[in-house]
């Protein structure tokens, strides 16, 4: 009984122990406030442990734990990378960036690569005023730079698949991002970048050290740089067309045209620009790459269709060693292709802005763009367009009156050619011959009313380029028009109309109405002045005929053009067609009088015949043996 007894006691024992450490974890389990306080502590843990660090503090930070513990891991590394292996094994963050800005731009830059991931310019938007949408050169994967390492152990590496290490460092106002791929401790390859306060302009160096046992030094190293350029205007067939390659090569500067699949080598290159519309990429170097492969491809086979990029750039240049190391000072900009701000780098970048070659493009540099922008600097750019096209009639108006003096001296002598043209109907030759002599006798040269139209050649090409590339005008609006660098769209439409939306577009622009309706009438004035057309010859075209309709074609053609063309151009030829039918309104009601013009030409006849140019003299002398000929093949 004692030892029942006892065992039944030792039960009840051990029924109390449990239910008083049942009651204990009962009392002392936590409450459903402390449980959703510590799972919010764990979840600001966790979302602090995987945050990305910047790249001051990244070096705290292991690039793959794994990497060092795994020694398997390790060694297949060191199969794939060799002595870049050890760059896996340094502290640093695998898919980390570095930001620097200014006030102008923003670069980031990534470990891996170690190269611009990122451009932003912070004064520009895309497409339109007040989109909110920057104008991003470089993003999301469009751009990359790589260079192609030889390694001593037969193996090639492309720099754009590793891992750089980051620094940041200051200097005054300069930024100084410092990127190495290691292959140890004091062997690395180096991307450094400096970005000044308030400036496009980067400095770039590559640079190499120690590495003269790791990679093969017997040929200069391949840095390949690609963008693919996004597009930031509102026409993307205008904007592609002025995309291309510009490059300065024994310092001559040109381009590779337009078109798919570009591509040129060249020799003794400064820099190399992969320019869009009106911004630009450019690669910049203190000593001239001895070779550069470039290339350019069209990406906008149907703008209805193809409206992210413009044009796929590529450029390929050798780093060389020297004493077994590479140390190359170049210079990177991403900015506007504004002419005067590319001119102050003296570099002779700006003559990536397109204003024409020759006399045309002297005429832009040295008059066009310093009158431009000092009208510009206190009156709106609307404005400024109006007056910079009067001042340009203003100075054309010499030549106008010449011209219309001349056509008003061959009105005069019409009925004298008309006379000549019925007596020699079946004579060409001497009623050229004759009619020349009417010109001389009476004091009247016919070339005089063609010469002042071909001086005005230079000045009507020269504004054709100076127009498209003044960025400028780049989302400045005047009366209808948002943007006179783009159309001046009043009316637009989505369906696709056959003939007309390929050739004219999708949309109404009102300043190349006007300026066609200017156009016509100025060339109904003045060709209406022009002298009678000899009856046309057999076989040859009726001049007369062809000059009525050109009347009309003219004006449709720049209808047609213009409408998908800056509105500022647009702008620019219908005040200029619209003085200068009043500058010839004036001449012919208040200046030229064709009465003393007629009592002139009477008067010359009775005088001695003034000597002929050299020019009509050479075309009478012609004549005349031809004449001969014609003599001497009838006997």
């Amino acid at each position: 009984m004692e030892e029942k007894k006892l065992d039944l006691n030792t039960i009840i024992g051990f029924v109390l122990i449990f239910g008083i450490l049942i009651w204990i974890m009962y009392n002392n389990q936590p409450s459903k406030a402390e449980l959703d306080k510590k799972a919010k502590q764990e979840q600001v843990e966790k979302a602090k442990a995987n945050e990305v660090k910047p790249a001051e503090t990244v070096a705290a930070m292991p690039l793959n734990d794994s990497v060092v513990k795994d020694s398997l891991q390790l060694k297949k590394l060191q199969g794939a990378l060799g002595s870049f292996a050890y760059s896996a094994t340094i502290p640093s963050a695998k898919d980390a960036f570095t930001t620097i800005e200014n006030d102008l731009v923003s670069i980031k830059i990534a470990n891996k690569g170690g190269y611009i991931v990122e451009a932003k310019l912070k004064k520009f938007e895309r497409f339109k005023k007040g989109s909110g949408q920057l104008v991003e050169l470089i993003k999301d994967n469009n751009a990359s730079l790589n260079v192609k390492l030889q390694t001593q152990d037969n193996r090639t590496l492309d720099t754009k698949n590793l891992y750089f290490e980051p620094t940041v460092t200051k200097s005054g106002e300069d930024q100084i991002v410092t990127m190495r791929l290691k292959a140890g401790p004091e062997a690395y390859l180096e991307y450094k970048y400096v970005l000044k306060a308030k400036d496009y302009m980067m400095d770039f160096v590559v640079r190499s050290q120690g590495l003269s046992k790791v990679i093969n030094t017997s040929k200069p190293l391949d840095l390949e740089w690609s963008l693919k350029s996004y597009r930031n205007e509102k026409s993307v067939s205008y904007e592609n067309r002025y995309a291309d390659v510009r490059y300065e090569s024994e310092g001559k500067k040109n381009d590779l045209g337009q078109g798919k699949d570009k591509s040129e080598i060249l020799d003794e290159v400064s820099y190399v620009a992969f320019k869009q519309h009106f911004f630009t990429s450019i690669l910049l170097t203190d000593k001239p790459f001895k070779k550069a492969d470039l290339y350019s491809t069209n990406l906008v086979l149907d703008d209805k269709k193809d409206t992210i990029f413009t044009k796929q750039f590529r450029a390929k240049v050798p780093l060389a060693f020297e004493n077994g190391e590479v140390n190359q000072k170049m210079n990177w900009y991403y900015g506007p292709t504004d002419y005067k701000l590319l001119e102050r780098y003296n570099r002779n970048i700006e003559d990536i802005v397109p204003l024409g070659w020759g006399i045309f493009g002297w005429i832009n540099r040295h008059l066009f763009i310093p009158l431009y922008g000092f009208l510009s600097g206190f009156i709106s750019y609307g404005i400024a367009i109006i007056v910079f096209t009067i001042l340009v009639r203003i100075v054309m108006s010499p030549v106008t009156y010449k011209s219309y003096l001349s056509q008003a001296k061959m009105k005069v002598l019409r009925p004298e050619i008309a006379e000549l043209n019925e007596k020699f109907k079946n004579d060409a030759l001497k009623k050229q011959q004759e009619t020349m002599k009417l010109y001389n006798k009476a004091g009247v040269n016919p070339m005089a009313g063609c010469l002042p139209a071909i001086m005005q050649i230079p000045v009507f090409y020269a504004l054709f380029q100076f127009f498209p590339s003044a960025i400028e005008l780049r989302q400045k609006s005047f009366l209808w028009a948002n943007d006179l660098s783009s159309f001046d769209a009043v009316f637009t439409w989505k369906q696709h109309i056959p003939v007309i939306s390929s050739v004219y577009g999708n949309h109404i622009s009102i300043f190349p109405i006007l300026a066609s309706i200017a156009i016509f009438f100025y060339m109904r004035m003045t060709t209406g002045d022009q002298p009678m057309q000899a009856p046309a010859q057999e076989g040859m075209p009726d001049m007369g005929k062809i000059m009525k309709v050109m009347i009309y074609i003219s004006p449709l053609m720049m209808l047609i053009f213009f409408n998908n063309y800056a509105s500022g151009l647009s702008l620019y030829y219908f005040v200029s067609n619209a003085i200068t039918i009043g500058i010839m309104l004036v001449i012919k009601n208040y200046i030229v009088d064709n009465d003393k013009i007629h009592a002139q030409i009477q008067q010359n006849k009775l005088k001695e015949p003034k000597q002929q140019g050299k020019f009509q003299r050479k075309l009478s002398e012609m004549m005349e043996q031809a004449e001969a000929q014609k003599k001497a093949g009838k006997k």
